[in-house]
């Protein structure tokens, strides 16, 4: 009767079929954790999004400069015209985001489980040993598979062996370790990005040396030489070109780190905020219903 009622019961969340890399066609990342060839290639388009109008704006920003406050070109050289390290630092950035992007979508994904009545919410209803079979067969009627949800994987580790569990306080430390591999899971989620967050800068200050390099370079000659007024122009041009990609890869690099650091910090907080939900439904519905021994 139970086994016949459990497959009526309509699956409100399939895994494989809502969560946003599955559905893409590539193996999704274990619960917030991102395939990380599908954000390379979101990445990819990202990066030759960003710089196709910029190859088109630097061919008719003289047309156009008349008529707009800023010439365009001057935005487009940041980004094509002081050397090869923007394109890395643009390209680190749209992997970032591509990251945070699919990473805030599942987490979104995963706050739908705790809207799931896996659990009766009567007043009367008791946790014992018999009624977590009932519990168990129920959510695996609303989901194609609890492993890939994060609160439903801790209820079923903390119901499936219920039988060999004794006591109230062994079922809370089961809950309480895999909260704890839930929170190391979602800090490795972060490693890449957090590594992009500390390289984009470094690139920028790799810029910078280049940049100061060549000007100094260009000044040296500059003193070597004396050819006329005319050489004179044309040193100082190299120069201040030099200087330019110096201070503009910095600009660049410490811009994008710090908005990366400002998204990640809010998904972070974000993905923390359900994972304390997560804990606060275990307790609610599965350490305050349960009727074992207490020691």
């Amino acid at each position: 009767m139970n086994a016949t009622r459990n497959q009526n019961l309509i699956k409100i969340l399939q895994w494989e079929k809502m969560d946003i890399e599955e559905k893409m066609g590539v193996s999704g990342g274990k619960y917030t954790d991102v395939n990380l060839t599908l954000t390379f290639c979101f990445a990819t388009l990202l990066f030759f999004g960003f710089y196709t109008p910029q190859f088109y704006y630097s061919d008719i920003s003289p047309y156009i400069s008349n008529v707009v406050t800023v010439p365009i070109h001057n935005i487009t050289a940041l980004f094509l015209e002081r050397g090869i390290t923007p394109f890395f630092i643009v390209f680190f950035s749209c992997w970032s985001i591509a990251i945070l992007f699919i990473k805030w979508r599942k987490v979104i994904f995963q706050q739908k489980a705790l809207s799931l009545m896996v659990v009766p919410q009567t007043a009367d209803f008791e946790l014992t040993k018999d009624t977590a079979k009932t519990i168990l067969s129920r959510m695996y009627g609303l989901v194609d598979d609890p492993k890939h949800f994060v609160l439903l994987n801790r209820i079923e580790r903390s119901l499936a062996n219920l039988k060999n569990i004794g006591l109230i306080a062994e079922v809370s430390e089961v809950l309480r370790a895999q909260a704890q591999n839930d929170e190391d899971q979602m800090e490795s989620s972060y490693a890449l990005v957090k590594g992009f967050v500390w390289a984009i800068p470094v690139l920028g200050f790799i810029g910078t040396v280049l940049g100061l390099s060549q000007a100094i370079g260009s000044f040296g000659t500059v003193l070597i030489k004396n050819q006329g007024l005319e050489y004179l122009k044309t040193s100082l041009q190299e120069i201040t070109s030099g200087l330019s990609v110096a201070f503009d890869t910095t600009l660049i690099a410490l811009v994008a780190a710090l908005c990366i650091q400002l998204i990640m910090i809010g998904l972070k907080k974000k993905e923390e905020s359900f994972l304390d939900d997560c804990n606060d439904y275990c307790h609610a519905n599965i350490i305050s219903k349960l009727r074992l021994s207490a020691s």
